[in-house]
């Protein structure tokens, strides 16, 4: 049996249906193209009848958007693409209104280049204080050792030809992700009180919490050792790979010195209450990995990346999810779901293409493409199945319209710095991230922006006005009106907060009982097999009920299942008994 505990059940986040919002290709206010804050505003009603209990904001912070936010040069302040902070308080004023909460993203690891503080420190001399904020290094023949950076090429750059000073001509600087976002030393006490201030400044205005972006990355091993993978990590075949692409491993992620950062930091939040929580970005290995990060002096919750790298494989998936609900029950804290985000190829997607194919350095015009229609399928029953499972789950903005990704983007309009650091070989992250459409109105960017607007940032797929908002809102059968529903009933029924027991079923058939918080049972079942498969016998009573069903592959969108003890494939259903 597997059950959501720790503390009180007004903690809010334990069983919250939360929506990511990436502000710069949700809603365009303005006319530039570029999502913003107020395009946000305009948006409430819509994401209060989406039936959402959170926001999670990506990066709004001021930045030269070299990695679309994700190189911060003011945490205190708001992009003035997106805003500012007089915009931002009436967003979290609205979302409060309305009942939702707001959690906002923090940039630990690293900021940009073009943050005060590295700026500060490229100014000073070798040795000096300020220096001791970033992580500097100094070598003379080649670099301290062979990390690669995550976006491709080495983590060192010089320093000398930012500078120009002869005494730096020695002296390299740490970047696991881009050059242009320098890792914040984290042995330096300083680099602890600048982030206790930020948590204080935004908890102060009111936010909820907090997504810790690179959440295992802070500590790196002191002695800085070469690692097992080198300076290639985006073409990388060994002990540590995932289809040709280096794991997030080495002496920089994961280190135990990270757990103390976060019971820190949760001495701060609990200054605020108990409901102001933390979720980890922690891309470690194992469920019981993840568990470690969401510890009772730690945070609230970590992404379940377990689920998110799985395929459309039933041992597989049914192996993750057990192992998922026994870590996060070992520390008392409640798993989340999550299937898309915007560092990952859309779940529409990525079900659309066999088992195993790879997909995680994005996809072009030119690579082989998904069948469209198995993958919406499978992701709506997939997303149906984690929804009904005690916990939280994340939603990515746009897959509640069964957006795909963005496969044919021209490749020059890409921006994802991986792109080129990869030598044009990773085609990066963009296709998740371009903008969403709202209506079916090219000339606005489908209704992204005002009639008239510049181009989108990102440009969207011709067809991307038959997926619109506008044209989903009257068709009972549409995506937006599936998860709407979803939604509805997971809440009304009060499984987030429930316990669940795993029943005995096909080997393609998962299927689990679900008491929801008022005492309602409810079996959630899928099919992940290629046929018709028999429902656990629990479900075929005679007061049995479908109260939510996914249409089954080469089903029409209306119908249940064929038979009243079988279930289609591609199908889920959640039956009340």
């Amino acid at each position: 049996m597997s059950r959501v505990q720790r503390g009180d059940w007004d903690q809010w986040w334990r069983s919250a249906a939360i929506y990511q919002i990436y502000p710069r290709s949700f809603s365009d206010s303005n006319g530039d193209g570029i999502g913003d804050l107020a395009g946000v505003l305009e948006k409430m009603d819509y994401l209060e009848k989406l039936g959402i209990d959170a926001v999670w904001f990506s990066p709004f912070y001021p930045s030269p958007q070299h990695d679309t936010g994700y190189d911060v040069s003011d945490y205190l302040d708001i992009n003035p693409e997106y805003g500012d902070l007089e915009t931002f308080d009436k967003v979290l004023a609205e979302l409060h209104a309305r009942g939702m909460k707001a959690i906002i993203d923090v940039v630990p690891n690293h900021s940009s280049w073009d943050h005060p503080l590295f700026k500060q420190a490229l100014a000073a001399e070798p040795g000096d204080a300020a220096r001791d904020m970033y992580m500097f290094r100094k070598c003379a023949d080649t670099t301290p050792n062979n990390w690669g950076s995550m976006f491709g090429g080495s983590a060192w750059s010089k320093v000398e030809p930012l500078t120009g000073k002869p005494s730096d001509r020695d002296w390299w600087y740490l970047h696991i992700f881009d050059a242009s976002q320098p890792d914040f030393n984290w042995e330096n006490p300083k680099v602890h009180d600048f982030f206790r201030s930020y948590l204080r400044f935004w908890l102060d205005r009111g936010v909820d919490g907090f997504r810790v972006d690179v959440a295992h990355g802070l500590v790196k091993d002191p002695a800085l050792p070469d690692d097992l993978v080198g300076p290639d990590r985006l073409n990388y075949e060994g002990p540590n790979s995932d289809n040709g692409r280096a794991l997030d491993v080495g002496p920089f992620f994961n280190q135990p010195g990270v757990h103390d950062i976060y019971r820190e930091w949760r001495q701060v939040l609990d200054e605020y209450g108990r409901d102001r929580m933390l979720v980890a970005e922690a891309w470690v290995n194992t469920p019981e990995q993840e568990a470690m990060y969401v510890r009772e002096d730690e945070m609230s919750q970590a992404f379940n990346f377990s689920v998110v790298n799985c395929h459309w494989e039933p041992a597989a998936l049914r192996k993750v999810i057990r192992r998922t609900q026994e870590a996060s029950a070992s520390v008392g804290a409640p798993p989340t779901w999550v299937l898309s985000n915007h560092d990952k190829v859309r779940h529409a997607t990525r079900f659309g293409y066999p088992s195993g194919a790879n997909t995680d350095n994005g996809i072009g015009a030119s690579d082989p493409q998904p069948d469209q229609e198995i993958g919406l399928t499978r992701a709506l029953s997939a997303t149906a199945f984690l929804a009904g499972l005690p916990g939280s789950i994340y939603l990515y903005n746009g897959e509640e319209l069964g957006l795909p990704e963005a496969t044919t983007l021209p490749d020059e309009a890409r921006q994802d710095p991986t792109w080129q650091r990869s030598d044009f070989r990773v085609r990066g992250r963009d296709g998740c991230r371009v903008p969403l459409p709202w209506s079916d109105d090219p000339g606005s960017n489908f209704g992204f922006s005002p009639a008239g607007a510049s181009p989108a940032w990102l440009p969207q797929p011709d067809n991307w006005g038959g997926l619109s908002v506008q044209a989903q809102e009257s068709d009972p059968n549409s995506p937006l009106n599936f998860y709407r529903k979803m939604l509805a009933v997971r809440r009304d029924l009060g499984l987030g907060m429930g316990e669940s027991t795993w029943l005995d079923s096909d080997p393609e058939v998962l299927a689990l009982q679900v008491t929801g918080a008022n005492g309602r049972q409810v079996v959630v079942v899928t099919n992940l097999g290629i046929g018709m498969r028999p429902l656990p016998k629990i479900t075929v009573a005679a007061s049995a009920k479908i109260v939510l069903a996914t249409p089954g592959i080469g089903s029409s969108p209306s119908s249940n299942h064929s038979r009243k003890d079988q279930i289609a494939p591609g199908q889920t259903l959640w039956i009340e008994i």
